[in-house]
């Protein structure tokens, strides 16, 4: 099986080594380079056409990370892109195009010290999901009157799970729940949200884009 080939993008050098240092001591991952600032980012995509590019959102110089990774991804939709930030305000994350592109990822810089939640993003990034950050999704909660608003508690409680970019065993396994029954969760969430797509990938990341657009920061 190939690796997934990962480029770094961040300007606090400790930091950056740190992720460099993390994420190779994974075997199923390879970071093939780094640069700390827009500009170089922009041009080892078009040089080294990575799987994942993992992008600080503050950088010097004219462009921030989130102009950068919009360039990337127009010149390589394949691309994943996992934004990095320190801001949990969910109007970063609706600033991406994530109804036009796939493979977008949000973490906050304090959850990236968890090594398994930014490998578990760059996977989903692989196969082409919606991943946000756990404690950007704890903030949100459905608007009165939305169709995510009328999904039961539990219901709910799926979906969140989903968008944060668990598979099913996951999200049986942190609810407490059977496979089966979180497969069924799932097909009654679709029907309830009017969703349909060509693929598994499709749907799921149209179920994770119907609750981030529900939903207000409480």
């Amino acid at each position: 099986m190939e690796k997934i080939r990962v480029v770094i993008i961040e300007d606090e050098a400790l930091f950056r080594e740190m992720l460099v240092d993390a994420l190779s001591r994974n075997g199923g991952l390879e970071v093939v380079d780094t640069a700390d600032d827009a500009g170089k980012a922009i041009a080892l995509a078009r040089q080294t056409k990575p799987d994942v590019m993992l992008m600080d959102i503050e950088l010097a110089g004219e462009m921030d990370g989130i102009d950068a990774a919009l360039a990337i991804k127009k010149e390589n939709p394949e691309i994943g892109i996992v934004i990095l930030s320190a801001h949990d305000n969910p109007r970063y994350v609706t600033s991406l195009p994530l109804g036009e592109s796939t493979g977008w990822a949000y973490l906050l810089k304090q959850t990236v010290r968890d090594v398994s939640t930014v490998i578990q993003a760059i996977e989903g990034c692989v196969r082409g999901m919606v991943v946000m950050d756990p404690a950007v999704m704890a903030k949100l909660h459905p608007r009165k009157g939305s169709n995510v608003y009328r999904l039961t508690p539990r219901q709910q409680d799926v979906l969140r799970l989903l968008a944060e970019g668990f598979n099913n065993a996951t999200i049986a396994r942190k609810l407490a729940l059977t496979e089966r029954s979180v497969e069924s969760y799932i097909n009654v969430i679709y029907q309830h949200l009017e969703l349909s797509g060509e693929s598994e990938i499709n749907i799921r990341v149209k179920a994770a884009l119907a609750f981030l657009k529900s939903s207000q920061r409480s």
